[in-house]
């Protein structure tokens, strides 16, 4: 395969991946791994997961194959917009340098392409979507999107699940840092977090040394009656150590079989996407009440 060939597929998965253009006086080169800076309050985490390893394997044997996407600093260097994970991979095996594609973006327009870039990899936590669709929402909304609900629906389309959705995720950022842990852990359910992020300050910190005292997570009925005793405003502690400490009913759980769902996704789709998108599928349907 020639160069020029090659440069061409380079060119189509930056495309892809990152949603901006790449202009033709722009180019792929190597930068030092130290002037390459984080975002500004990126919401992913860098960490060593098994995926890192498969990439620190992969750099190793082929080298960088994605470029990353940076902008120039004032300051001085590069901020990373998308490649923080291909950097922390390089800095851990020692590679010095490392191919990125230089991009005049403005503060909107990067944060739309660092959000975009990541938001489809299967394993981010519940904590990393909630704070990308808001990092999302509001440069769009600085942009001039019209409406929270076009807004949401946009960045729905854009990520391949419903706007109610994206407006549950944006929820959890009202959580506190303590309960937003406990989703990320798995120990209060995403349905439950949402409804527990319309509480305040004080009734989440309540909440939180309920759950210390009793070693109980609201399941979503209980969640669903803590918000009931919020709205009208008689919610205490006491009745929180009270609603967390009744028996808990089992949540409702249902499976569905790999040749039911073969027949509607293909292998594109990730198991998170296909949760998202039947629960958006059933939102509207619960939307326009329609008929079993």
């Amino acid at each position: 395969m020639s160069n020029h060939s090659a440069d061409k597929i380079k060119i189509a998965g930056y495309n892809d991946l990152f949603g901006v253009s790449m202009e033709q006086d722009e180019k792929i080169i190597e930068v030092s791994v130290i002037d390459l800076y984080s975002f500004k309050n990126h919401p992913y985490k860098v960490i060593n997961d098994s995926e890192m390893l498969q990439m620190i394997e992969s750099i190793k044997e082929c080298g960088v194959l994605v470029p990353g996407l940076v902008r120039v600093r004032s300051e001085g260097g590069y901020e990373i917009v998308s490649g923080h994970r291909r950097k922390y991979a390089c800095e851990l095996i020692g590679k010095d340098k490392m191919p990125v594609i230089v991009k005049n973006l403005t503060d909107d327009e990067a944060t739309i392409a660092m959000v975009d870039a990541n938001i489809q990899r299967e394993k981010l936590l519940f904590s990393e979507k909630a704070f990308a669709y808001k990092l999302k929402f509001d440069a769009m909304k600085h942009q001039g999107c019209k409406g929270d609900q076009m807004t949401t629906e946009k960045i729905g389309n854009d990520s391949r699940i419903s706007g109610r959705q994206i407006q549950r995720y944006i929820r959890l950022t009202y959580l506190q840092p303590e309960l937003l842990q406990m989703v990320d852990n798995k120990k209060i359910p995403f349905t439950s977090a949402v409804t527990i992020s319309y509480l305040g300050e004080e009734q989440q910190n309540w909440l939180i040394n309920a759950i210390i005292t009793t070693r109980q997570y609201p399941s979503n009925k209980q969640s669903l009656e803590i918000k009931k005793y919020f709205d009208v405003g008689k919610l205490s502690q006491k009745m929180l150590i009270s609603i967390l400490n009744e028996k808990k009913e089992e949540d409702l759980k249902v499976s569905i079989s790999y040749e039911n769902i073969a027949r509607f996704f293909n292998n594109n789709y990730t198991n998170v996407e296909i949760e998202e998108i039947i629960i958006g599928l059933l939102e509207k349907w619960k939307e326009n009440n329609l008929p079993l």
